[in-house]
């Protein structure tokens, strides 16, 4: 018997690191994040040569459920700077491929007032493209200061400690 032949693109892909294409920063500002999951994104080739450029936006991007299926929609990702007529639309809805227990576990959560399906990133993982979806509820605007006060009474604490740190090292 002889063995699989592996090529050597084969192998760079499966060594390769996930590579981020679009991240939807706002998302961590806005919401509380209870569950995270990966799904697959249907695209056409014109999207997948401009998602690998890197020209993914999530602003505004949300997950929905629909026919028993779950479609990404509002996320833009730009024509392709080559293409031709064939070129595709930007804010097109595009079909996330998720497997049918998760989406049964989906539907259970999203029935929830205030729980919505928001995706985190859009990366490359092992040649094919993929999403971050997460399971998040809204913060309130007290949420919203209370986190940001949080996040700058830490920065104060590292920067007392590592000030303190350089007086004692000289």
């Amino acid at each position: 018997m002889s063995k699989p032949h592996d090529s050597k693109a084969e192998k760079a892909k499966g060594d390769a690191p996930e590579r981020d294409l679009g991240v939807n920063r706002r998302a961590h500002h806005d919401y509380f994040f209870q569950d995270r999951f990966e799904a697959g994104i249907v695209l056409t080739g014109t999207e997948v040569k401009s998602a690998r450029n890197g020209r993914v936006s999530l602003v505004d991007a949300y997950a929905q459920l629909k026919g028993g299926e779950l479609w990404l929609m509002n996320c833009n990702i730009s024509p392709y700077s080559h293409g031709n007529y064939m070129n595709h639309e930007a804010l097109r809805t595009r079909k996330l491929l998720v497997h049918k227990a998760q989406l049964h576990r989906l539907q259970g959560t999203t029935r929830e007032g205030g729980v919505t399906l928001i995706p985190l990133r859009v990366y490359l993982k092992r040649g094919r493209i993929k999403a971050e979806v997460a399971v998040a509820k809204g913060k309130k605007e007290w949420d919203k200061r209370e986190t940001i006060r949080r996040r700058e009474a830490d920065m104060e604490a590292k920067r007392a400690v590592n000030s303190s740190k350089a007086r004692y090292n000289h």
